[in-house]
C-alpha cells in the first residue's frame, strides 16, 4: 500500500504523507476524520451492490465524489484503476460482510450511572489505598512484563522483581515494626492479592520467602529467631524456603518421615531424610534459598515429640550447597515456571538446638524438651494454626487470577458479533445471548462473593482471640476450597467464552489456567480441606477427630438437631414471587435449611453405621462424599452471609444498587 500511494502522480507530497500516515497502525485517523467516512460510506452504501466484485472500488469512487462537492472534480478514471488494482491484490471479501457499516449501530448503554473508582473504593476499603500505591509501581519500566518461557530466565527475572518489592518494604509488611515492618498482614494479602493480577510466579515466590519462610520464622519461633533474621529476611537479604511437603507425604504433615534427632552431648539437632520418599518436594526458592524452615518429626530422649520446624541452612553466601544437602530442580511445570521449585534431601545435617522454632515446644539445656501445650495433637494443630494466613492468601491470589480471566472474558463479549437477523442489520454482540450471559454473570456474581469472604475473614482472623481461632480455621480451609475451585472452573469458562481467541497466549488466560491450577492443591488440598470442615461442624467446632470424638458429635447430633430442620412452611416453600425471591431473608433460610438438613442426614447416616459396629474409620470413608457436600453447603453459607454483611454496610447509591443484583444473581 506505501508503494502504491507513493507512485500516485496525482497527489501532492502533503497528501501522499497523509495517507501514510494514516495507514500506519500507530497512527490511525482521529475519531472525527474517521467519523466522517463512516458517514459517508453509510450514504454511500445504500446504491451499490455490495455483493459486486467491484464493491469497494464503486464505495471509493463514490465517496470521492461526494468528498468533492464544492471542490474540483478528481481524475475518477485514475482513482479507479488504483482502487481495481488493490483490490487485485488484497483480495478483500465483499462488502457485504461488513453490514455493520450500513445497519444501525446498536451501542449497549449501561442502565445504572456508576462510579467506578468509587465502586473499587467499595471494594477494596482500607485497603485501597495499598492496593493503588502496588498498582502503580507495577507500571514502572522495571516491571514492564514480557512472555519467557525459558525457566532459568523466568526466575531470574522473578528474583529481580521480588527484591525490587522487598527493597519498597513491601515483604515485611506483615513483621513487626522493630523488623522494618507495619505488624499489618492485611496489607500484606493486599500486596499478595494485587500481585496475583501482575505475575502468579512472583505471587508464589513472594508468598514462599515473606509469608511461608518469615511466617514460620515470626509466627513458630521467638525473639531470638526474630532479631536473627527477620530484618534481613524482610529486606530480601537472607532467601529461604518452606520444606514441609514430602515425596511421600503431601496433606498427611502429621506423619512425615524426615526426623530431627536432638543429641544432648553436642546440643545439636541431626535432621535426616531417612529415605526417596522422605525427601522434600515442590518447595518453592529452593533453587536460590540460603536456609529453610524444615518440618520433621522432633525426637528428644528417644521420645517422638511430633513434627516441629528447623531452620537448617542450605547454601553459604556464594550460594553453594554445604555439606550434607542435596537438592535437584523440579524442572519445568504445567504452569508458575518463573518459581524455582526443587526437591531436597538431609544427610544427618546438624544445626544448634538454637535453630528449632520453639514458639510452642522446646528443648532445655539439659536436653529435655518441654512445651505449653502437653497434649501432642492439640500443640500440633495449633502450631499448624498459625499458619492459616497463608490459605487466605492462596484463597486471594486465586481469586485474582479468575477476576482477570473474567474481566477478559467480559470485555470480550462485549465487542464480538456473531449472528444476528437477516435483516441487513448489526450481528448480534455475543453477550447479548442469554446463553453468553449465563456462562459469565453467576461467576461475576460470585467473585464479588468470595471477595467479601476473604475480606472479613481475614480481618476476623487478625482480631481473634483463642475461643473463636478454631472457628475461623476451618472457615479459611473451607473457603480456600470453595475459591480455588471456583476459580479454576471460571477461568476454563472464560476460555470458552473467548472461543479461539481464549487459546492464544497474548490474551494471557492459558498462563492464567496454567498457573492458577495448583492454588487447589497449594496449603492442603481441596478435598482434604472439605472433610475438616465437614469435621469441624459434626464435633461443633470443639472436639479432635478420634474415636471418642466420632461418638461425641453423633451425640451432639442427636442433641441439637430436630426433625424440624427437615420441614418448610408449604406456603413459604411455594411462593415464587419475585420479591420472595430476591429477598435476603428466603436466602438466609434455604442455605441454613440445605445445610442443616445435609448434617443431620450425614449424623443419622453415621449412627446407623456404628449401630451396625463398623469402626470409626470405616465410618468415615463411607461417609466422604456426603461429608464433602456438608462441608459445601456450609462454605457457601458463610459466603452468603459475608456479602450480606457487606451489603448491609454500603450506603445507598448506584454502586449499592450494582452489588445488590450480583448479590441478588449469587444467592
Amino acid at each position: 500500500m506505501q508503494e502504491k500511494i507513493r507512485e500516485l502522480t496525482q497527489l501532492s507530497a502533503q497528501e501522499k504523507s497523509l495517507l501514510l500516515q494514516w495507514i500506519d497502525p500507530q497512527d490511525w485517523p482521529d475519531d472525527l476524520t474517521f467519523r466522517q467516512w463512516m458517514i459517508m460510506m453509510k450514504e454511500a452504501g445504500p446504491g451499490i451492490d455490495l455483493d459486486a466484485t467491484n464493491a469497494i472500488v464503486d464505495l471509493g469512487l463514490a465517496m470521492a465524489r461526494r468528498s468533492a462537492v464544492g471542490r474540483a472534480t478528481p481524475d475518477l478514471q485514475a482513482l479507479a484503476n488504483v482502487l481495481q488494482e488493490l483490490q487485485n491484490h488484497l483480495k478483500p471479501p465483499a462488502l457485504s460482510k461488513y453490514r455493520a457499516l450500513y445497519g444501525k449501530t446498536k451501542t449497549q448503554q449501561p442502565k445504572i450511572d456508576s462510579d467506578p473508582r468509587a465502586l473499587q473504593k467499595i471494594l477494596d476499603g482500607d485497603s485501597f489505598a495499598t492496593k493503588e500505591r502496588l498498582k502503580k509501581l507495577l507500571t514502572d519500566p522495571l516491571f514492564d512484563r514480557n512472555v519467557i518461557r525459558d525457566k532459568n530466565a523466568y526466575r531470574s527475572q522473578i528474583l529481580i522483581w521480588l527484591k525490587l518489592l522487598a527493597a519498597q518494604g513491601y515483604g515485611a509488611l506483615g513483621f513487626p515494626k522493630e523488623y522494618g515492618g507495619e505488624g499489618n498482614i492485611i496489607k500484606y494479602a493486599d500486596v499478595f492479592e494485587v500481585l496475583a493480577f501482575f505475575d502468579l510466579s512472583l505471587t508464589v515466590k513472594f508468598g514462599v520467602q515473606f509469608g511461608l519462610f518469615g511466617g514460620s520464622i515470626q509466627h513458630l519461633g521467638t525473639k531470638y529467631h526474630h532479631d536473627k533474621y527477620l530484618t534481613d529476611l524482610g529486606r530480601g537479604d537472607l532467601l529461604g524456603c518452606f520444606a514441609m511437603t514430602e515425596t511421600g507425604h503431601g496433606s498427611n504433615v502429621r506423619d512425615l518421615e524426615t526426623v530431627a534427632i536432638y543429641d544432648p552431648d553436642n546440643h545439636v539437632i541431626d535432621v535426616h531424610s531417612p529415605g526417596y520418599q522422605a525427601g522434600k518436594e515442590y518447595i518453592g526458592n529452593a533453587l536460590h534459598a540460603r536456609i529453610a524452615s524444615v518440618f520433621a518429626q522432633l525426637v528428644v530422649q528417644g521420645e517422638n515429640q511430633g513434627v516441629h520446624a528447623i531452620l537448617v541452612p542450605l547454601r553459604d553466601k556464594e550460594g553453594q550447597l554445604l555439606p550434607g544437602i542435596r537438592i535437584e530442580d523440579n524442572g519445568y511445570k504445567m504452569g508458575l515456571n518463573g518459581v524455582d521449585n526443587g526437591r531436597i534431601w538431609f544427610d544427618h545435617v546438624k544445626v544448634p538446638r538454637e535453630n528449632l522454632l520453639n514458639r510452642f515446644g522446646n528443648i532445655t539445656l539439659m536436653g529435655r524438651y518441654e512445651s505449653s501445650i502437653p497434649n501432642p495433637s492439640k500443640r500440633f494443630f495449633t502450631m499448624l494454626g498459625t499458619l492459616v494466613a497463608g490459605r487466605i492468601c492462596v484463597a486471594k491470589g486465586a481469586l485474582s487470577a479468575a477476576k482477570c480471566a473474567l474481566t477478559i472474558a467480559v470485555k470480550y463479549g462485549l465487542r464480538r458479533r456473531q449472528f444476528g437477523p437477516d435483516d441487513g442489520t448489526d450481528e448480534m454482540i455475543i453477550m447479548d445471548y442469554p446463553s453468553h450471559q449465563r456462562r459469565l454473570m453467576p461467576r461475576l456474581a460470585r467473585a464479588y462473593a468470595a471477595d467479601f469472604a476473604l475480606q472479613n475473614l481475614l480481618m476476623r482472623y487478625e482480631a481473634a482471640g483463642d475461643t473463636e481461632i478454631r472457628l475461623i480455621e476451618t472457615q479459611v480451609a473451607g473457603v480456600k476450597a470453595y475459591t480455588t475451585w471456583f476459580a479454576n472452573d471460571t477461568i476454563q469458562e472464560c476460555r470458552e467464552a473467548c472461543g479461539g481467541k481464549g487459546y492464544l497466549s497474548e490474551n494471557r488466560i492459558p498462563d492464567l489456567k496454567a498457573d492458577a491450577d495448583i492454588f487447589a492443591t497449594f496449603e492442603g488440598d481441596n478435598t482434604v480441606l472439605m472433610q475438616l470442615v465437614a469435621k469441624g461442624l459434626l464435633s461443633s467446632f470443639r472436639e479432635e477427630f478420634n474415636d471418642a470424638g466420632f461418638r461425641g458429635a453423633i451425640r451432639y447430633l442427636a442433641n441439637q438437631v430436630s426433625d424440624s430442620f427437615l420441614s418448610l412452611n408449604p406456603i413459604y416453600k411455594r411462593k415464587t414471587d419475585v420479591d420472595h425471591l430476591v429477598d435476603p431473608a428466603f436466602h438466609r433460610h434455604a442455605f441454613q435449611f440445605r445445610q442443616r438438613k445435609l448434617l443431620y442426614s450425614l449424623g443419622s447416616r453415621m449412627r446407623s453405621m456404628f449401630k451396625k459396629r463398623l469402626t470409626p474409620y470405616d465410618v468415615f470413608l463411607r461417609s466422604q462424599n456426603h461429608m464433602i457436600e456438608l462441608a459445601k453447603a456450609y462454605v457457601e453459607l458463610v459466603v452468603l452471609h459475608e456479602f450480606q454483611q457487606k451489603l448491609s454496610s454500603i450506603s445507598d447509591g448506584p454502586e449499592k444498587e450494582i452489588l445488590t443484583l450480583s448479590y441478588q444473581l449469587f444467592a
